[in-house]
């Protein structure tokens, strides 16, 4: 009877083991799943990581192509900036000078002003339209008469 109990304890026993056994095949089995799904994760993120560094690459160099393309446009809006203030400058010594015959032509009474010059105008149009038939037709000339100027001809405007 000892003998029975014996077997009965170690049957049971091993029953127990082979109920565990079964219990930790399962758990493998799922660690196994687990493990082929985060291979799977991990392939997934080395090529993920290959892509953004190329994307990285190209960024730099977009990043450097730009930055030489800034520096050329910089530079050539720094020539026109200082080839336009060279022309301002220019532009005002010629508005000075052209101020300064327009002073003294006015000084010496050689410029008309304002209305007196509208006047002489339109009485030398009408004195030209009074000449006679016979006589040879005179284009108005574009410049002033002799020892006049106007104050169009000097500074491209009325005074």
């Amino acid at each position: 009877m000892l003998g029975l109990m014996i077997e009965s304890v170690v049957a049971l026993l091993l029953l127990v083991t082979i109920g565990y056994c079964i219990m930790l095949n399962g758990r493998l089995k799922r660690l196994r799943a687990d493990e082929s799904s985060l291979r799977d994760t991990i392939t997934e993120l080395v090529h993920a990581t290959e892509i953004a560094e190329r994307a990285i690459e190209c960024l730099k160099e977009t990043a450097v192509e730009c930055d030489r393309d800034l520096t050329n446009k910089l530079r050539q809006a720094d020539r026109f900036s200082r080839s336009i203030e060279k022309q301002v400058e220019l532009g005002g010594k010629v508005l000075n000078r052209l101020s300064r015959i327009t002073e003294l032509a006015r000084g010496h009474g050689l410029v008309e002003r304002g209305a007196a010059a509208v006047a002489a105008k339109t009485a030398a149009a009408k004195s030209a339209a009074a000449k006679p038939a016979d006589a040879p037709a005179r284009t108005a000339s574009p410049r002033p008469a002799a020892g006049k100027v106007s104050p169009t001809s000097v500074s491209g405007r009325a005074a």
